[in-house]
């Protein structure tokens, strides 16, 4: 990747997003925080400072990801780095004490937000990185997606959003084989448990508990671990079509 950059992050505005838009505007690098207009996204673009930009934007929204991508090109010129952060969860059982299914509609709007999301940023980004002069190594853009340890050890209650995470974890390798031709790489991120404002808004007596269930460093994760791993896969070219978990040797129990 070139010694400057662009970075697109969705879901900026706040947690392990606003956390690796920090990063990457500390490092020299230019970023457009990607959230809803809802969210804190002015707020933090000005703690972060002149190298971040807000723009709203819905990742299921086709148009206002287009939109965000010409003005993130307007102000900084053309983007090579997505990460995608944006998410959402819930916290329901297949069926529930009382033996009532699942409503279909918050199954449906978890994979919405996550899955397809995550895959319309993914493909809107790719088709401008695609357009990117490449560097001496043919590289045009890199892609990082935020999928979970959900994915592979879910816990009750995580039907929805562990599917919608293994779908993104899913897609990493075909799609990394799709942009191969076009010098754009694609690695996804496991995160286990860590200080986001979910997290944090729980009693300390919780939090340390689930730090304490972390076999070793046995704590939350801080933001800033994932966002360092993020650079780490930008700076690393042979990263590609790879989930890594950043968990602490965590498995969740059921």
């Amino acid at each position: 990747m070139a010694s400057k950059f662009v970075g697109f992050v969705t879901g900026g505005a706040s947690g392990l997003g606003k956390a690796t838009a920090a990063y990457l505007a500390k490092n020299g690098h230019k970023v457009l925080i990607a959230d809803l207009v809802t969210s804190n996204g002015f707020e933090t673009a000005k703690e972060i400072g002149e190298n971040a930009l807000f723009h709203p934007i819905d990742v299921t929204n086709s148009e206002e990801i287009s939109a965000g991508v010409e003005f993130a090109k307007s102000k900084f010129g053309n983007i090579n780095v997505l990460v995608n952060c944006a998410g959402i969860g819930v916290a329901i059982k297949t069926l529930d004490k009382k033996g009532k299914a699942h409503p279909l509609e918050a199954f449906r709007k978890v994979l919405e937000v996550n899955t397809l999301g995550t895959f319309n940023s993914i493909r809107i980004l790719a088709e401008h990185m695609a357009e990117n002069e490449p560097n001496e190594g043919g590289e045009r853009g890199v892609i990082i997606n935020t999928a979970s340890v959900a994915a592979f050890d879910g816990q009750r209650g995580q039907a929805a959003y562990s599917a919608s995470k293994g779908a993104i974890v899913g897609m990493t390798l075909p799609i990394a084989r799709d942009l191969m031709k076009d010098g754009i790489r694609i690695n996804t991120i496991a995160p286990g448990l860590f200080k986001t404002p979910l997290l944090a808004g729980l009693p300390e007596v919780v939090q340390n508990k689930l730090g304490a269930s972390v076999p070793f460093p046995s704590r939350l994760g801080d933001p800033s671990e994932y966002a360092h791993l993020v650079y780490s896969i930008i700076e690393n070219p042979m990263m590609n079509g790879e989930c890594i978990r950043i968990d602490g040797a965590l498995r969740m129990m059921p």
